[in-house]
């Protein structure tokens, strides 16, 4: 039988899984395939190479990129806690919670919180977020958790002294070669993102600025959500990956260091979590059934995705707006494991 991913994004169109995707497989020498399919909108001009996707929640491991290198640069440690670096924290129950906490999700904060609901601006967001309750007790259950990884970015502020935009662009994203990725885009840009939900909050369809409503609501930065990027950027983002960390732009971290960070850190089911990442899990995985246990990526609730497998040298991405323009459907999840078997064996055939 023909392995045929980009007949598996065509059927997903019909059935309106999505309006457009975008894909590309690859490994450390680069691309092996890519494509694009359908519209940016259901009414819109079609997905090109320079189509700009919301990101969403892959801003994490990209984020969590940025942390470890000032890791590496002696900024601060995975058992550094939280009040170290944000003081407004110290005496709550939050102030001994780790950076490694955080970026395993194992921090007791709670998963999808809608704090846009009841804050109007990053201030009251950011205050609402230090008086969360703590769902568990820190280290003791794995919950994913979008409230985390915003303080994980306000933590990497502090230790750097610099903007977490400034801060991913010049650790992660130029030495990535990922030219296009970036929070907050100009209003000549927008044309060409893909359109996500009809937002009742916003009263029109969202498209070209964040999906996200926390992230809208603190401004567009954030590290939890809020980065758009291309096929092209992902691509290049996978490829440097497969390489250890090395990018066409320079070195993101050390080959050691990546290998620290993707290492998975809990045991917990259905998703192990590593350093901002998510491990394979041997059923149920959303990166398919093909890839060895050493494989790690992170999906976006709007429909992206990135997997790397460091022993079968391979990289896939999947962007797609799947969210639009309404979030109810869960064909994804049905979609994404199809189409990482049929592109994880179409790379290794070509290879």
């Amino acid at each position: 039988m023909t392995v045929d991913p980009a007949g598996i994004i065509a059927r997903a169109r019909a059935d309106r899984t999505f309006s457009g995707a975008a894909w590309a497989y690859g490994g450390s020498a680069g691309v092996v395939d890519r494509g694009t399919f359908g519209t940016l909108s259901w009414d819109g001009d079609p997905v090109r190479d320079d189509t700009l996707w919301d990101l969403a929640s892959v801003t994490k491991p990209i984020a969590g990129l940025a942390v470890m290198s000032l890791v590496e640069a002696g900024a601060l440690t995975l058992d550094d806690p939280i009040a170290a670096h944000l003081p407004e924290y110290a005496g709550t129950d939050k102030a001994e919670i780790t950076v490694f906490e955080l970026l395993t999700h194992t921090s007791g904060l709670p998963g999808q919180e809608p704090l846009w609901r009841r804050c109007a601006t990053r201030a009251e967001l950011l205050t609402a977020l230090r008086e969360l309750p703590l769902r568990f007790p820190r280290g003791t259950e794995v919950e994913y958790s979008s409230a985390g990884f915003i303080v994980l970015g306000l933590i990497a502020e502090r230790a750097s002294g610099t903007p977490l935009d400034t801060l991913v662009a010049e650790r992660v994203t130029a030495p990535a070669g990922m030219k296009e990725t970036r929070f907050l885009l100009p209003e000549e840009d927008r044309a060409r993102a893909a359109a996500t939900e009809d937002c009742p909050w916003r009263g029109r369809i969202v498209r070209g600025t964040v999906h996200d409503e926390n992230a809208e609501v603190l401004g567009g930065v954030a590290a939890h959500a809020g980065l758009f990027g291309t096929l092209n950027d992902l691509a290049a983002l996978g490829q440097a990956l497969c390489r250890g960390g090395r990018g066409t732009g320079g070195r993101i971290v050390a080959e050691r260091t990546l290998a620290v960070m993707t290492e998975p850190r809990t045991d917990r089911l259905p998703l192990r979590r590593a350093l901002a990442w998510q491990g394979r899990d041997p059923h149920r995985c959303c990166g398919g059934d093909l890839l060895t246990p050493a494989a790690y990526g992170h999906t976006g609730f709007t429909g992206t995705s990135i997997w790397v497998d460091p022993v079968l040298d391979v990289f896939v991405v999947l962007l797609t707006n799947r969210v639009h323009p309404t979030r109810d459907s869960d064909a994804i999840t049905r979609l994404r494991p199809r189409f990482h078997n049929a592109a994880v064996t179409a790379c290794l055939a070509a290879s």
